[in-house]
């Protein structure tokens, strides 16, 4: 039996999360993130807020000290800022890219 164990993290994010190795990311996102179309390895879990699963997450998750960032988070875009946003994307913000290198982390 494990102990220490935040309930939010799912037996499957457990086991990705153990996989896990150098110069593996994973990404922790809202819904409106087009997930299945960066990797087919897609863990959900609805009803949960994405900060409270990296707290759940990072003391069990040591990040990659071969990175120059480790964690990234994204920023609001400038017409967001201080707004709340319901709904989908605004028409202004484009749509997400792929980023440069490999990160442990990345929270959108």
């Amino acid at each position: 039996m494990l102990k220490g164990i935040s309930p939010l993290i799912s037996p499957e994010l457990l086991k990705v999360l153990c996989s896990m190795g150098h110069g593996d990311e994973i990404v922790l996102s809202d819904a409106h993130f087009p997930a299945a179309s960066f990797n087919t390895n897609v863990l959900r879990a609805d009803g949960l807020k994405v900060a409270d699963l990296l707290r759940a997450i990072l003391p069990l998750f040591e990040l990659d000290s071969y990175v120059p960032h480790p964690l990234i988070m994204m920023a609001p875009v400038e017409g967001d800022r201080g707004r709340k946003l319901h709904g989908s994307r605004p028409s202004n913000q484009p749509p997400h890219k792929k980023r440069g290198p490999t990160r442990a982390l990345r929270l959108l």
